[in-house]
């Protein structure tokens, strides 16, 4: 059957064909016959347009997207801007890397395919040195569809000026007489299915922020007035002091900021005492480890909280929906906030579901994550990683080494005693489910999200990886995954805790729960935006 699917995807199929008996090949042949009597009449019509400076436009155009040349160039620019524009570089390069080895290395083998006759295309349309290789489908369009379309999942504001640009490079091959229609479309479904499918391995956010619930009693606070803000000058780039900004932005507010060697937690009930009732709100600027110091201040003085952004990657201030200093002064001006679930975890001295008596339990407060086992060096090693690969990469890449070096730990969770490598805790459900967690869709959920990788099951190194590779981790045998309200966690060995990637404590049990009332954090009301005054952030 492949012989007379071939004869008949020719520029010249000749005049007689065998059909094919089967009921199923005389479909597919009449479908072939027509989609190829289509690309002669396409490609002819092209071929009788007269020259213009088109002509030179689509042969640069051909030529420049050669081995993906042009891609590549965009992706180069694109990542020197940190943000949505570095993912999409990032998901662009690993799209035209799939697209590209199955149209070149695995269709154009399967279905070889003639290329339209260089004799019926005039001088001026063709390029030098066309190539021979099977004609279905197009690598060009491929690389040009993946591309264009993972820009476009990462980041719709670029979408506008590559989208046109992968058109014109599928339109140039059939311009300059090197690809039928018909291979050029099969191309682009192909580069296209391959970037959507990146998505299966690298998830992309498609919130700006999360959702939580308004809350109508928080203060507005013109000028600043009535707001105590801590400044970590520590946190950040070391070049960059954010504290000038913000006394120019918010004139009437008092700035506290944060001294080596003391301790924020008490400066800041003292400072909250000595104003008195004059302090309507905190605010931090800084990054998630001193957000989460001032937030828990603000939780038992019944204070709202502002944030600024001024850490590495503050992403307690994605989550909410604050990027910079303006979007927090907006929301202060409007006095507008959500409700936000703050996590707590208590440390119980020593082993076992009984404290010592002469011993405190000790309770931190934390926003994104806590975790019990190598899942701080993990994160660690992804950020150390991230700004060369991307997360995602960073991620795989990360977790493969700590796999390979960490040790098993023997932990009592549901009442049942398990060996794993680590235990995550999310505050408040991550998504997305059954994978690595990137993003919490909410964040008044009033939940936990607990996950871990199992060490008792056999080769769980090994099957970890392949389920990474498979992009099926949710269904492996060493994943577990559970939501809840309250989760105890014995060890049988005392280990660290880290929370917001810090490691912060020892102890032979941890309590984790979700505070019993949500803390109040501006920001702005979305349904009071338009779509031009606040645009999407990737």
């Amino acid at each position: 059957m492949t012989d007379w699917i071939r004869r008949v995807a020719g520029v010249n199929p000749p005049a007689r064909i065998a059909r094919p008996v089967h009921a199923v090949g005389r479909v597919v042949f009449r479908r072939a016959v027509d989609v190829n009597a289509l690309d002669v009449a396409i490609s002819r019509a092209v071929a009788r347009r007269p020259p213009s400076s088109l002509d030179d436009v689509m042969k640069t155009l051909s030529k420049a997207a050669d081995h993906s040349t042009l891609w590549l160039g965009l992706a180069a620019l694109m990542a020197l801007r940190r943000g949505a524009s570095r993912k999409a570089a990032f998901r662009g390069v690993l799209a035209i890397a799939g697209a590209s080895g199955t149209a070149n290395a695995i269709l154009k083998p399967l279905l070889p395919r003639r290329r339209p006759a260089a004799s019926e295309l005039p001088a001026y349309q063709k390029i030098a040195d066309p190539p021979t290789s099977s004609s279905f489908p197009s690598g060009h369009a491929a690389s040009a569809a993946a591309f264009a379309t993972a820009v476009a999942i990462e980041s719709p504001r670029l979408a506008p000026a590559v989208v046109p640009l992968a058109a014109a490079v599928a339109y140039s091959r059939v311009h300059v007489g090197v690809h039928w229609t018909s291979d050029v479309l099969a191309g682009a479904a192909v580069g296209s299915g391959v970037a959507l499918a990146t998505r299966r391995w690298w998830p992309a956010r498609v919130t700006d922020e999360a959702r939580a619930r308004p809350v109508d009693s928080v203060p507005a606070l013109p000028r600043g007035e009535g707001l105590l803000i801590v400044v970590n000058p520590y946190s950040g780039p070391p070049e960059f002091d954010i504290s000038d900004d913000i006394a120019e932005a918010l004139p009437a507010a008092r700035l506290l900021r944060v001294r080596e060697g003391v301790d924020l937690a008490e400066e800041l009930e003292d400072a909250i005492a000595e104003c008195g009732s004059r302090v309507k709100a905190l605010g931090v600027a800084g990054g998630d480890g001193t957000v989460a110091a001032v937030a828990a201040v603000a939780l038992r003085n019944h204070l709202p909280l502002v944030v600024v952004p001024a850490g590495t990657l503050n992403h307690f201030a994605r989550d909410v929906g604050i990027y910079d200093l303006q979007e927090a002064v907006d929301a202060t001006q409007a006095g507008e906030a959500v409700a936000v679930d703050l996590a707590l975890v208590e440390a119980h001295p020593g082993r076992g579901p009984e404290p010592a008596s002469e011993e405190v339990i000790r309770t931190r407060y934390f926003l994104n994550t806590a975790s019990i086992g190598s899942y701080p060096e993990l994160v660690r090693l992804r950020e150390k990683l991230q700004p060369r690969l991307g997360k995602w990469p960073a991620f795989a890449v990360a977790l493969v080494q700590v796999l390979r070096k960490s040790e098993k730990v023997d932990v009592k969770v549901e009442g049942r005693w398990h060996q794993v490598w680590f235990i995550f805790v999310g505050n408040g459900p991550y998504h997305p489910r059954g994978f690595v967690p990137a993003w919490r869709p909410t964040l008044d959920s009033g939940l936990l999200d607990v996950r871990w990788l199992r060490a008792d099951v056999r080769f769980s190194r090994l099957r970890v990886v392949g389920a990474l590779i498979l992009g099926a981790l949710g269904h492996s045998r060493v994943y577990r995954q559970l939501e809840t309200t309250e989760l105890d966690v014995e060890l049988q060995v005392p280990s660290m805790l880290a929370t917001d990637g810090e490691v912060v404590e020892e102890a032979g049990r941890y309590t984790f729960r979700v505070a019993k009332e949500p803390i109040p954090v501006y920001r702005r009301d979305e349904e009071k935006w338009s779509g031009r005054d606040r645009p999407f952030r990737g």
